[in-house]
């Protein structure tokens, strides 16, 4: 399954982080350097201590809520 590395931004209800992803990639014809970022809302269970700024990673899991489709694996702290 898919793992992305990211932040935690805000935990607005109980048992849902936002998590903010930021990739970086090269454009082909200008070969800038171009940065785009993403929010996941991710599951997370209440026995796991995580914080607004935690850098955590996130696997793809089966569909949680409507918009929920991420689980907070680990923490990196």
């Amino acid at each position: 399954m898919k793992t992305i590395q990211g932040t935690i931004i805000a935990l607005p209800t109980a048992q849902t982080a936002k998590v903010k992803v930021v990739r970086q990639w090269q454009h082909p014809l200008y070969k800038k350097r171009v940065t785009r970022t993403k929010n996941y809302a991710c599951h997370y269970e209440l026995d796991q201590a995580v914080a607004v700024g935690d850098s955590v990673v996130i696997r793809e899991s089966r569909p949680i809520s409507k918009t929920k489709r991420f689980v907070i694996e680990k923490g990196t702290n």
